[in-house]
Parts: C-alpha cells; sequence; structure tokens
C-alpha cells in the first residue's frame, strides 16, 4: 500500500488538481477534506504520511490547522506543504514560522510539487 497523503482544499476543482498531480505519481494515496475542520476530524481516523493544505478556508484556516498539527504529539513529524494563492514573502514566512515545511503559491507548477512529496515522503 502506497503512502497516504491528506488534502485540505476548500476548492475542488483544486483539490482534484492537486489530487491528479499526486495520482499521476503512482503509489500515493489521497484523502481529502473541503476545510481544515474535515481535516482534523480525518487525522486520528486515517493514518496520513503528509498533509497538503490551502490557506483561506471556511472555519478552520490552513494555519490554524498547521498550528494545531504541530501541537500535537502524534503529528508533530507529520510533512506539511501549504499551496496557496497568498505569495507574498509575508504570508510565506508566516506558514514557515508555523510549522509549514514547504509552501507552493497558486497557480503551481505540477512538478514542483511532485519534487516536494517526493523529498518527503520518498
Amino acid at each position: 500500500m502506497g503512502k497516504k497523503i491528506l488534502i485540505a482544499e476548500d476548492s475542488s476543482t483544486m483539490r482534484s488538481l492537486i489530487g491528479s498531480t499526486i495520482a499521476a505519481m503512482g503509489d500515493y494515496d489521497v484523502v481529502e477534506a473541503e476545510n481544515g475542520f474535515e481535516a482534523l476530524r480525518i487525522l486520528p481516523r486515517e493514518m496520513v504520511d503528509m498533509v497538503i493544505t490551502d490557506i483561506n478556508m471556511p472555519d478552520i484556516n490552513g494555519l490554524e490547522l498547521i498550528s494545531f498539527i504541530r501541537s500535537n504529539d502524534n503529528y508533530k513529524s507529520l510533512p506539511l506543504v501549504i499551496v496557496s494563492t497568498e505569495g507574498s514573502e509575508k504570508d510565506r514566512q508566516k506558514g514557515l514560522a508555523l510549522g509549514a515545511d514547504a509552501y507552493l503559491v497558486k497557480p503551481f507548477v505540477p512538478e514542483e510539487l511532485q519534487n516536494l512529496i517526493r523529498k518527503f515522503l520518498g
């Protein structure tokens, strides 16, 4: 069984794009969440190996999701990648300071995301 990646993204189009980018790599399973709240409900049920999250989402946003994950001993070492339209250096620094391992700006180049996945999951 492949490694499992959780995508937290409120746009179904973007979830689909990220999912197909991952599927093209083979041997990775994808779990989708429409927002940070749903992602937090999925985390204890699914053994995920990585989280890819947007920042701007309803209920619990991506930064709050990252904060929660990094403060929880069970998920501290989980690789976290932000994929967001928020492209300023300030947004980038904030996401990385909260504990994200990488930050991609939408629209992203699929190969960049694939390279990050390989980097963190082998």
